[in-house]
């Protein structure tokens, strides 16, 4: 069985930053990608950024520049650093597993963001 747990997330001005956490264990996770998702209520869960277990980085086109993936394999730990928040940033942010080696997705609990104006 595979867990998932994010942490991080926060109330920030526009213009700050805020670091999120996702650790996961479990059989198959060192082998799988590993992304983020945020939702907004009212709207359609959205993908954010991702990154393989070969270090291959995808962003959505709304975050490029400002956020930056990484992963430690050591720790079975995905990282979301943001920088330059908006207001738009605001959502609940999910970590999600997938792969090959995994019988089917994984989702964290979710951390909350919030940028204010």
């Amino acid at each position: 069985q595979v867990q998932v747990v994010e942490s991080g997330g926060g109330l920030v001005q526009a213009g700050g930053s805020l670091r999120l956490s996702c650790a996961a264990s479990g059989n198959g996770v060192t082998s799988s990608s590993m992304g983020w998702y945020r939702q907004t209520p009212g709207k359609q869960r959205e993908f954010v950024a991702s990154i393989t277990s070969g270090a291959t980085m995808d962003y959505a086109d709304s975050v490029v520049g400002r956020f930056t993936i990484s992963r430690d394999a050591t720790k079975n730990t995905m990282y979301l650093q943001m920088d330059r928040l908006v207001p738009e940033d605001t959502g609940v942010y999910y970590c999600a597993i997938w792969g090959r080696w995994l019988a089917r997705n994984y989702w964290g609990q979710g951390t909350q963001v919030t940028v204010s104006s």
